[in-house]
């Protein structure tokens, strides 16, 4: 399913797509990706050994690997896995916990979007008045809460779809969902028992709009690219 979804992405990258024909690509990229979670979940509630509970540390570097981070959790989140943030000499790494299969869903969707993202700031001028490093950052803060919402609908969608589905009639998808949800907080607790939530960041730049609206029509998938090799952003930040 993986490979169907990388083959969409590619027609919907290829230059002589159209935006209609690229939109649907893509849309149906996303459900596919959900689908393939929801149906690795049901899988392993019959037989573990298939999806086991892991955890991985991607490192962010510079420029803005706080918002790299930012990005790496909203994806992580929506994917049903749980992100811990830590420095690091180069800039800061993700923790990410969770079961395989979602764990691979986060590491394909994040290096995608972090190409999409540079993309994106390279062809949004900043607006005059406006200080370049702020207006980036509120830009990426919009593009990860664009996409974030984007994979909340599709999982919902997928959860929904399997749990009218007649072949797992005799699972509760809802509840299977919610038991790994709890492993992997569990395990997570395990390794930090003392965590403590990030104050929330303020950011004075006026790229918000334009990063959910780059967010939107984001493609939700990605080449197999391994997630610790980062895209240049434009401009210069810690």
């Amino acid at each position: 399913m993986l490979e169907k979804v990388r083959k969409l992405l590619a027609m919907a990258e290829d230059p002589a797509c159209t935006a209609a024909e690229a939109e649907a690509f893509t849309a149906k990229a996303t459900e596919l990706i959900a689908r393939y979670g929801v149906d690795r979940a049901l899988l392993a509630a019959r037989d573990p050994a298939t999806d086991p509970v892991g955890d991985r540390v991607v490192d962010l570097l510079a420029p803005y690997a706080l918002d790299k981070a930012g990005l790496l959790a909203a994806v992580a989140d929506a994917l049903r896995c749980r992100a811990v943030r830590r420095r690091s000499e180069s800039g800061f790494a993700m923790h990410l916990f969770g079961f395989a299969s979602d764990l691979e869903r986060v590491e394909l969707l994040f290096t995608s979007l972090l190409v999409q993202a540079a993309h994106g700031l390279a062809a949004t001028p900043v607006p005059e008045g406006d200080q370049p490093a702020a207006f980036r950052r509120s830009w990426l803060a919009g593009f990860a809460y664009a996409v974030a919402e984007r994979l909340r609908t599709a999982e919902s969608a997928a959860e929904a779809a399997a749990g009218t589905d007649t072949s797992t009639r005799d699972t509760s998808v809802a509840l299977v969902l919610a038991d790994r949800s709890g492993q992997v907080q569990r395990r997570m607790a395990e390794v930090y028992p003392r965590l403590r939530t990030a104050s929330a960041r303020r950011l004075a730049g006026g790229g918000a709009g334009h990063g959910a609206e780059a967010g939107r029509r984001a493609d939700l998938g990605g080449t197999g690219v391994h997630a610790g090799t980062t895209s240049e952003l434009p401009g210069r930040s810690g």
